[in-house]
């Protein structure tokens, strides 16, 4: 089903992913926190709705009454954003999948567990975070699989203590970072038939599922390829590497770089 979204005069729509907020340590999680505060204060002047893509927590549990401790800056910053009457919607991503009604409840945001369909204008958007689409990856499909089952959930949120399984979390978390940033898997890219999500919008073509713009986040790169009857294929990026985002303004989206060193 596709949703429909009317653009404002003057108004756009912003797209960002994978800021991994608590990654790998305090001091480098809060500069990147208070960079992508002052991005969010440059673009609420002609902000419609902001997209949250996935990973915006390097790791994200919520249990029943507990909210996991930092990131106020950010979660404050949504909450301004949002009561000002701009439209936040935020997406799962595989590091913070296990967000349940917190933020629509406290932060009015709406939140996507799976890949949504926009029509936006004369454009057609088909979005989601990335992670577990597309043709391979048969581990991370099992393992998510078993990552979102009820009862696994259950017993994590109301067996274990939130002491020990924040510890936990943070602790494979920080595993899955240091061994990209090691291997530098998640930026890796080499050409288009190599790269899974692109395959997997040539599958929804192929399939009758036309769109303009296929956007996705989890790759951590920043790619923008053309499709099929005029369609693109973008990856938004990360703010680890790259403080990259889409913008779209009603007729042309745009993949830019927030470059204001000064909130470094």
């Amino acid at each position: 089903m596709n949703r429909s979204i009317k653009l404002k005069d003057g108004k756009k729509v912003y797209f960002a992913s994978d800021f991994h907020l608590g990654a790998p340590d305090h001091l480098s999680s809060l500069a990147r926190e208070k960079k992508i505060i002052a991005w969010l204060d440059e673009i609420k002047k002609d902000a419609q709705l902001i997209f949250l893509m996935g990973d915006l927590f390097d790791f994200w549990f919520e249990y029943k009454s507990v909210v996991p401790k930092g990131f106020v800056r950010f979660l404050g910053k949504i909450a301004e954003l949002s009561d000002a009457g701009i439209e936040i919607k935020i997406f799962t991503g595989n590091h913070d999948m296990w967000m349940t009604d917190y933020f629509q409840k406290e932060l009015g945001a709406e939140v996507f567990f799976d890949t949504v369909q926009y029509q936006m204008g004369e454009k057609a958007f088909f979005l989601g975070h990335g992670d577990g689409l597309g043709p391979g990856d048969h581990g991370y499909k099992f393992l998510k699989k078993v990552f979102k089952n009820r009862v696994a959930r259950f017993l994590f949120g109301r067996v274990m203590h939130p002491n020990l399984g924040q510890f936990l979390g943070n602790t494979w978390s920080l595993n899955s970072w240091k061994k990209n940033r090691a291997n530098d898997t998640v930026k890796a890219f080499e050409n288009g038939d190599k790269e899974l999500l692109y395959s997997y919008c040539k599958q929804l073509q192929a399939e009758g599922k036309l769109f303009d713009y296929y956007i996705f986040g989890h790759r951590h790169c920043k790619l923008d390829l053309p499709l099929e009857h005029g369609a693109r294929y973008i990856n938004i990026g990360d703010w680890i590497v790259f403080d990259s985002y889409a913008v779209f303004d009603g007729k042309q989206l745009e993949l830019k770089v927030f470059n204001k060193l000064t909130a470094i």
